[in-house]
């Protein structure tokens, strides 16, 4: 088996290996919502089960609508897919051609998604030293090239965690439009500090998607369930580009059933942040570690002495825990890897791990 530390929630495969079912790890390589799905969820998909006799609403008409009343928009500026990953892949076919600059360290797929489409990559190298910050004047000078038609940028940043406010992100919106660089805008975790999304930009101006996903925030991610949101005009080329009924019959009750819960949202964002000042905290006591700040359910850690990222992963699988090796990301090495925010007694088992793990 290749490394299973190099991506997030490779859990069944990792208990195929060691002869464990699934439930007997803890993982913490995937940054899923700890209070799992929203309430209502189960009961919702299970009494939807005899609508599969028939085809999926290819539109998800339900699901934008909803949607639409989350957001306060209108149904036409919602693209609903396969997860957010499937409009990763989509969306350099909405671009004139150039080379696409990603914002690094970066989600791979980002980059795989610009060689299935015939496209060159770039990275704006972003680094530990300040915490990974982004110069808007760093990024006009490589967009002043006029070579990069498309821009992707994860906010907050997976997997560092950094956050950049909604008046940041409408500066570079306006840095990339008068660069005429399409910006792709991936908010896969905001939903952990909606107050900072930037769709209301994209609702009113064009040159910009947001894709979001809605595994992590609401636990669904064997479902596979993300929309986009941007002008209707984007929304309706990329809509085109999809392949028929991709989204199924389930996940669209399910994401109906998430969004219709209209507290746990807030009992969410109470838990995650809670407990992601206490791991962090305690992540920042063991020696050796040292912790970046985070707005997302995730804390990427910087190993400064001991043993490296991929030692480290092995030994805690040793007490049957799963973190993610950071070693794969562009701009990271072996000295980081990241760690989900989860509930305060697994937090708690992690902390007791890392301190053995550490020790040797």
């Amino acid at each position: 088996m290749k490394n299973p530390f190099d991506h997030g929630g490779t859990v069944f495969a990792v208990a195929r290996s060691l002869g464990l079912s699934p439930e007997e790890l803890l993982d913490f390589s995937a940054s899923i919502n700890p209070l799992g799905p929203a309430p209502g969820v189960r009961e919702a998909v299970a009494a939807a089960f005899d609508r599969l006799v028939h085809y999926p609403d290819s539109d998800a008409a339900g699901l934008r609508a909803a949607l639409a009343r989350r957001h306060g928009l209108a149904p036409q500026w919602f693209c609903v897919a396969n997860g957010s990953t499937e409009l990763i892949y989509l969306v350099p076919r909405l671009a004139a051609a150039g080379r696409g600059l990603i914002v690094a360290p970066p989600f791979s797929e980002y980059a795989k998604s610009l060689a299935r489409a015939g496209r060159e990559a770039d990275y704006l190298d972003l680094s530990p030293a300040d915490g990974f910050a982004l110069s808007l004047s760093s990024l006009d000078g490589r967009l002043a090239s006029g070579k990069y038609s498309l821009l992707f940028l994860c906010n907050p940043g997976n997997p560092t965690g950094r956050l950049i406010s909604r008046a940041g992100v409408a500066s570079i919106l306006d840095l990339c439009r008068r660069r005429g660089t399409f910006l792709v805008l991936d908010e896969a975790f905001i939903d952990f500090c909606e107050e900072e999304s930037a769709v209301a930009l994209a609702a009113e101006r064009e040159g910009v998607v947001v894709l979001r996903s809605m595994t992590k925030f609401f636990a669904i991610p064997g479902l596979r369930l993300g929309y986009a949101v941007g002008h209707p005009q984007t929304i309706a080329r990329l809509a085109a580009q999809r392949e028929p009924w991709s989204v199924n019959t389930l996940a669209q009750v399910a994401g109906i059933a998430s969004l219709a819960d209209l507290s746990y949202p807030r009992r969410t964002r109470e838990l995650v942040a809670a407990e992601r000042v206490r791991l962090a905290a305690g992540l920042a006591r063991l020696p050796g570690l040292s912790p970046f700040p985070s707005a997302a359910n995730y804390i990427l850690v910087e190993i400064t002495a001991g043993p490296d990222a991929a030692a480290l992963c092995r030994r805690l699988l040793k007490a049957r825990i799963l973190v993610r090796d950071c070693s794969t990301f562009r701009g990271l090495d072996g000295r980081f890897f990241r760690v989900a925010v989860r509930r305060g007694g697994e937090n708690d088992l992690l902390l007791a791990a890392l301190e053995r793990a550490l020790a040797g």
